[in-house]
């Protein structure tokens, strides 16, 4: 698992509990932050992945 998978997933959780302090206190900037921190994060994870099949392929050659 690449570094930027495991930061991805970290910060698509961070983002999960930052929207969800934000409707518990009606703070809508909160719960669009929250909402762009999950999405950087889903593609910080999926650039991992892309990472870490690109080194598997270089590794078969």
């Amino acid at each position: 698992m690449e570094e930027d998978e495991i930061k991805g997933k970290g910060k698509q959780i961070k983002g999960q509990v930052r929207e969800e302090v934000g409707k518990l206190t009606g703070d809508k900037t909160e719960q669009v932050k929250g909402k762009i921190e999950q999405a950087e994060g889903k593609v910080q994870e999926e650039f991992g992945k892309l990472k870490g099949k690109a080194k598997d392929l270089a590794e078969d050659d």
